[in-house]
């Protein structure tokens, strides 16, 4: 089947990313519903979709639009996987016009550096430039504050 891939927010199933990335991804588990629709609407977003109109692939940008980009949350569902669906959905969002001409373009990932790396993602030159304020357990830390109230 052919992957559709497009950028109208109205067509994201927006219970099926919030089922992947709450259960499925290790980089969001257990992320409550509210914050990924908060997510979506802050961010440039892609869907990949099948013939039938099924979605089963993700992706979206945090950017200005004018100096910064970060792609997150790119899935393709298991069953879809080894299709190049994951390709097609990074090609779609560097061609988006409003992704041109930004001058930095970053990204996290434990185990896909080679997809990345075909689009010239690379480890950042100068590391120590960068810092960060990491909670991975923030959304499973709320969550069980709430069983305690």
């Amino acid at each position: 089947m052919n992957l559709h891939v497009c950028t109208d927010k109205q067509r994201l199933d927006v219970a099926l990313i919030h089922q992947y990335l709450s259960t499925q991804a290790y980089w969001s588990e257990g992320i409550p519903r509210e914050t990924v629709q908060r997510a979506i609407d802050g961010s440039l977003c892609v869907g990949g979709y099948l013939d039938d109109g099924s979605q089963v692939a993700f992706a979206r940008v945090i950017t200005d639009g004018a100096t910064f980009g970060y792609l997150a949350d790119v899935f393709v569902l298991a069953d879809h996987r080894g299709r190049g669906y994951s390709t097609a959905l990074i090609e779609a969002l560097l061609a988006e016009p409003a992704l041109q001409g930004l001058r930095r373009f970053m990204l996290a990932t434990r185990d896909a550096h080679g997809l990345y790396a075909r689009f010239g993602f690379a480890a950042p030159a100068r590391p120590e430039l960068l810092m960060e304020i990491a909670r991975p357990t923030i959304y499973q830390d709320a969550a069980a504050a709430a069983v305690k109230d």
